[in-house]
């Protein structure tokens, strides 16, 4: 039961989510009406992100331990956000999906989307990032990790360590730099819809209400290219190239918690 009413709640994190990307098309909302609902979907993310996880413990999907690893692991993710705002890396290249990626493929999708969703969270806290863009920053960043999580679920983890040792160095590894690629361009084009409907003077690039769905995704497509392609394409490479180069040990250093404190994916 407890379950079940868990999984309703990330279900309602996640059409709350929609909704937010969607209500500027739906209700030609303007940017003072979007800087009114930012508060409020962060609200609304951040407590059913906690009433979730208290399903979590209440059930025993999770132990204090695992919390406590979440905790951690989130902190540890936002100062690589607080490096990557001291330092800038190129173009859209942030050093913090790597590890939302690989924590929601070991862990699962419902504790990927809690690392998610918490780390840009935090990450904004640290860094000052905090304004209308940030709701937006936290369901995105929260699906990558949910569906890291999915594609484990295709794949499920061996349970001889070993094996998963030596399956990590070969095309689990691959697997998941291609799906930081395609996650590092999503991300970007994801985003772009809380702004691209009030962005004025783009010409035919620009949404407008009655458009066919063709037309619309056509302009949008030709204002991705335009303004964001270039910048998502670094994110996307340092995604892939960040899980090559780290992936493998990570995911053995987070596999071996997983089996000591025999944590269920969620």
């Amino acid at each position: 039961m407890r379950r079940a009413i868990s999984g309703v709640i990330y279900g309602l994190s996640a059409a709350i989510g929609v909704l937010t990307f969607a209500y500027p098309f739906l209700l030609q909302a303007d940017r003072a009406a979007q800087e009114r609902i930012a508060p409020l979907a962060t609200a609304a993310l951040v407590g059913l992100s906690l009433v979730a996880l208290l399903m979590e413990l209440q059930g025993q999907a999770i132990s204090a331990k695992t919390v406590a690893m979440l905790g951690v692991l989130v902190a540890v993710t936002s100062v690589l956000r607080f490096l990557d705002v001291a330092f800038p890396l190129p173009g859209g290249f942030s050093p913090i999906f790597a590890p939302i990626i690989l924590v929601g493929y070991v862990f699962g999708a419902r504790f990927g989307f809690l690392m998610g969703a918490f780390t840009l969270l935090a990450s904004a806290l640290i860094t000052g990032g905090v304004g209308p863009w940030l709701p937006y920053q936290m369901f995105t960043a929260g699906w990558v990790g949910m569906t890291a999580g999915w594609l484990a679920r295709l794949q499920p983890l061996t349970s001889n360590l070993q094996s998963w040792k030596l399956e990590v160095g070969g095309w689990r590894v691959g697997l998941l730099a291609g799906f930081g690629f395609a996650w590092g361009l999503l991300y970007g084009a994801i985003l772009n819809l809380y702004f691209w409907p009030l962005a004025v003077g783009m010409g035919g690039q620009g949404w407008e209400a009655g458009l066919g769905l063709r037309e619309t995704l056509v302009r949008y497509a030709a204002f991705y290219v335009a303004t964001s392609l270039g910048w998502d394409l670094a994110g996307a490479v340092g995604n892939a190239a960040l899980i090559l180069l780290l992936g493998a040990p990570t995911m053995r250093a987070l596999t071996r918690f997983q089996r000591r404190f025999h944590f269920q994916m969620l």
